[in-house]
This record gives structure tokens, C-alpha cells and sequence, in this order.
């Protein structure tokens, strides 16, 4: 059983921040996904789904029931039930994995900017963390040669975000390799976030790093691409001999998730249906990301970004010389609009926008920040 160093976990900032503010300010950007699904639009009459209408308000096998693991399992190749655990939501599913593989003493690789959270728990619990940047100027790819030169033997798990959070970026080909490699050299775990895969705004659905070498724990969930956050349903996809260690860490969480969710998630993954939701979503989030490149365009030179080629956020660069966070925090304060600096992210001189939102929304709150980057330029400080 994994040591820890504290029973203190380092805050998340960026999920404090949102759960202080997202209700309290007049725009917030500050989201990642797109306005989620009624279960009245989802499921329809009692007749179109008889079935979810009946389940009992129980508890569902302990990681997840047959039918739903297979309907997930159908979205891996080579995966069997045997091969999925259901967790509530994506993050228990990054959190049991991470807690499983790492302990004081170890390393972690992890890409940046992205989302923190397996970063800071390893903080937290005395790993060593060292970052693997993500280059502007390779198109939010990492440099091949810079995870040869940071994966050593030491290392015990590779964390990636694919697609990523925040640019949208999708691994490159050669990138793939690189990780595939350098973790098959090292004897490293690859901790694989995937849960925007599916919310592509071009290119093909990504593919899942599972299947690709044998130490691969990937997470996913309904709650990006799907628009279905509050099923609270998350899965880790791996080899039947560690889930079957990650099971226990699940007994001190929340051992199992809800019954009637369990019976919602195999209804929107039957193969028609998932199908016709992600390809709505993706309409939404090209629609919505022509929104924003429209004001960009109108606002140029004090913006400029990479266009992700997926999710609904976009992660611009801002031309004022203050740090992220002022601008965020000042936006929050002066302009009442609620964005994510790139610092909580891992990467400053950047914000994180929330895109998935009406045009009229979008502009206003954007010209909220364009007023007070303004501001902030012609008084030459922060």
C-alpha cells in the first residue's frame, strides 16, 4: 500500500477558485465544456427507454454493471468488460490511479500546461514532479527530446492530457512514439486522461493510448465530449491485474456509483445514440469556437492563440505584462468575469476561456477583458 507524506493535499486552485466564484460573477469563462444535455432531450418519452425508468434506487455492482462496462469496453480496441472499472466521474478515476501507483519517493512526469489535479496530489503525497513543457511553437506538442531527457528509470508514471487541457492540442504521431518509447525504456506508467476525446473540432476522434504499450491506465467519462456532467460517470481502462489492486482504493471513497446513472450512461452509449450526441456537440463547439476566432480577429494584436483542434476552451495569450493571475484576479473583481489563469495550469502568460457559450455572452465578457488589459497597458503596471 502506497505511503503518503501528509494528510494535506495541496490545494486545487483552479477548482477552488471556480467553486468561489463561477455563481458570483455577471460572466464566467472559466468552464471547459458545453451547456450539458436535459434528461428530458437525452431520454425522451418513458417508452424510448422503459428501462431507466425502472431501475431501482440502489447500489450497481461495484465497478460498474456488465452492460455499461461493454459499451465501454466497444470504445477500446482489444478491450474487454474485464478491462474497464466505472468510477463517479473522471476525476475518482484519475484520483484511485494515481493513488495506487504512486507513494513518497517516486516521480512523475508530467505534461504542462494541463489540468493539475494528478499534480498535485503527487505534491502532496512526497513524489517528485517534473514538468514536461508543451511548446507554442511546435503546436502545444512536447519536444521528443525532452521526455528522453526527463524519463529516466526512476520514474514511475508519465501523466498526459489527450486531447489536451487547456490548448486542445492533440498528441502528434511522433509525439505518441516518444511517450510510448520512453515509457517502455523506463518501466514507467502512462496515466492517460482522455476526456475529451470525442469533442474534436477537426481532425479524426483521438485515439486511445490504451492498446498501445501494457502499463496504460487511461480515464475518460461522460462528461466533456458527452455534455453529461452531472451523471457523474467516469471510467479507468487498463489490464485486469491492476484494476483489480485499484478496486480496494475505491472501498475508502465512494465504493460504487449511482444505479440509476449506471443505467443512463448504457443508454447514451448505445452505438446510434453516442454517436448522435458527439456529433452534436462537435457542431456546438465549432459554432462556438467561430465565435470566438471572429472577436480575436477584431482584437488582434492583443490576443493571438493556436487553434485547438479540440474541447470547447481555447488558451489565449494576452499582451499585458502582468502575470496571469492578476489578470484574472482583477477581471474577476473589476470586470465581474470569471476566467482561469494560466498559471493554474502550470504555464503563466496565458488565460484558459470557456468557449462553449452564446455569441452575445462570449463577445460581452471578452470585451470585459479587453477594457481592462487596456487599462492595465497604459498605466505600464499591473
Amino acid at each position: 500500500m502506497p505511503t503518503v507524506a501528509s494528510t494535506r493535499l495541496e490545494a486545487f486552485d483552479m477548482v477552488r477558485m471556480q467553486y468561489a466564484y463561477e455563481r458570483k460573477v455577471d460572466y464566467d469563462l472559466s468552464g471547459s465544456g458545453i451547456p450539458s444535455m436535459r434528461l428530458s432531450e437525452l431520454i425522451g418519452t418513458r417508452d424510448a427507454a422503459e428501462d431507466v425508468f425502472e431501475v431501482p434506487q440502489g447500489y450497481p455492482p461495484v465497478g460498474g454493471s456488465t452492460p455499461l462496462r461493454s459499451a465501454i469496453a466497444a470504445l477500446y480496441k482489444g478491450a474487454s468488460s474485464d478491462n474497464i472499472m466505472v468510477t463517479n466521474g473522471a476525476t475518482e478515476a484519475n484520483f484511485v490511479a494515481a493513488w495506487r501507483l504512486l507513494e513518497k519517493g517516486d516521480e512523475l512526469v508530467a505534461i504542462v500546461p494541463s489540468y493539475m489535479q494528478t499534480w498535485n496530489l503527487a505534491r502532496s503525497w512526497g513524489v517528485e514532479t517534473k514538468p514536461l513543457p508543451l511548446r507554442e511553437d511546435m503546436g502545444w506538442q512536447f519536444d521528443p527530446e525532452a521526455i528522453k531527457a526527463s524519463v529516466t528509470r526512476k520514474t514511475k508514471a508519465i501523466q498526459i492530457c489527450n486531447p489536451n487541457n487547456p490548448t486542445g492540442a492533440v498528441l502528434a504521431i511522433e509525439q505518441r512514439k516518444a511517450l510510448v518509447d520512453a515509457a517502455r525504456d523506463a518501466g514507467s506508467w502512462i496515466l492517460s486522461d482522455e476526456v475529451y476525446a470525442g469533442a474534436e473540432r477537426e481532425g479524426p476522434r483521438t485515439e486511445s493510448l490504451w492498446g498501445n504499450y501494457e502499463r496504460v491506465l487511461s480515464t475518460n467519462g461522460l462528461c466533456k465530449a458527452y455534455a453529461l456532467p452531472g451523471l457523474r460517470i467516469g471510467w479507468l481502462v487498463g489490464e485486469e491485474e491492476i484494476l483489480r489492486e485499484i478496486a480496494p482504493y475505491r472501498d475508502y471513497l465512494t465504493l460504487t456509483h449511482a444505479e440509476p446513472c449506471d443505467a443512463i450512461a448504457k443508454f447514451v452509449l448505445e452505438p446510434e445514440r453516442r454517436e448522435r450526441i458527439l456529433a452534436q456537440n462537435r457542431a456546438i463547439i465549432q459554432k462556438c469556437y467561430g465565435h470566438l476566432t471572429e472577436w480575436i480577429r477584431a482584437n488582434e494584436p492583443a490576443f493571438s492563440h493556436l487553434p485547438p483542434k479540440a474541447g470547447p476552451m481555447c488558451f489565449i495569450r494576452h499582451s499585458s505584462k502582468a502575470s496571469s493571475l492578476e489578470v484574472a484576479e482583477r477581471l474577476r473583481k473589476e470586470k465581474s468575469v470569471l476566467v482561469v489563469p494560466g498559471s493554474q495550469m502550470g504555464m503563466d502568460g496565458y488565460l484558459r476561456i470557456g468557449i462553449g457559450l452564446p455569441k452575445e455572452y462570449l463577445h460581452t465578457a471578452l470585451d470585459r477583458l479587453n477594457e481592462l488589459l487596456n487599462r492595465i497597458n497604459a498605466a505600464g503596471s499591473p
